[in-house]
């Protein structure tokens, strides 16, 4: 399996976390930040905790990643956002601050950016694909 991921699309991305020597660093940076996404991220202090620059730390993040630290955090907390709506029954304000925007305003604009439709008519529709989905295995 491992191989086939090597080989697939994303597989420079496994190599590179491999290979890079600064990697253990970025690493715990991107650790925390999936165990924290709702937190306020202070960019200065996690690159001063990797002992780089910030421009460094910069750098090497988006080469493992293929994100900016910002952005990683903003999708980690938009896809949970997602899943909040579609299978927990959040409402959008609830979900938006469950997952650490302070403005809903700004949740509904990222949100629909990254996913090509309001939160409110993403969750309905995925319900809606999920329900249907379940009446076809079951019956």
């Amino acid at each position: 399996m491992l191989y086939r991921v090597l080989l697939g699309p994303q597989g420079w991305r496994l190599k590179q976390l491999c290979l890079v020597k600064k990697g253990p660093s970025i690493n715990q940076a991107i650790q925390w930040i999936q165990k924290n996404y709702t937190k306020p991220m202070e960019i200065k202090r996690m690159a001063a905790k990797s002992a780089i620059s910030v421009t460094t730390f910069h750098r090497q993040f988006k080469q493992i990643t293929g994100l900016s630290p910002v952005q990683f955090q903003k999708q980690l907390r938009l896809l949970e956002a997602r899943k909040l709506l579609v299978f927990s029954g959040y409402s959008v304000l609830h979900a938006a601050f469950e997952v650490g925007y302070e403005s809903v305003s700004q949740f509904n604009r990222e949100y629909s950016r990254f996913f090509g439709a309001p939160p409110a008519r993403d969750a309905s529709s995925l319900r809606q694909m999920e329900s249907i989905r379940q009446e076809m295995t079951s019956g």
